[in-house]
């Protein structure tokens, strides 16, 4: 029971952070919205949802995900998730999603470098 409650804690968070944040990229913000686009063609939509679960949950990622994190690049995982935790709703715990940020990329650099 509690991992299927995890699990749909989790997917309620996926899909309120994607209601929120498409609306979010208008024109005026077309350079997030390109590099949205262009990072999130590096990696697949599972990963890129474990991605969104580790920072603002506490989901878990596989080795292929890391694998794919790392070929999306750090520019691209920095900027994306910063301008998720930018989201008024969620500055509040900001520094804490940056420092998960940080510790997932730290984590997935040592996992592509053993295998």
């Amino acid at each position: 029971m509690t991992t299927s409650t995890s699990q749909l804690t989790t997917l309620f968070i996926v899909v309120a952070l994607v209601c929120a944040f498409v609306p979010a990229f208008s024109v005026e913000e077309g350079e997030a919205k390109t590099l949205w686009d262009t990072c999130l063609l590096k990696i697949t939509p599972k990963c890129a949802l474990d991605i969104i679960g580790v920072v603002f949950g506490n989901g878990t990622i596989t080795d292929a995900c890391c694998h794919d994190l790392v070929e999306e690049g750090k520019v691209c995982h920095d900027t994306l998730i910063k301008y998720i935790s930018d989201r008024p709703h969620l500055v509040a715990n900001e520094t804490q999603y940056l420092k998960k940020r940080d510790d997932l990329w730290i984590h997935c650099i040592s996992v592509t470098k053993t295998a």
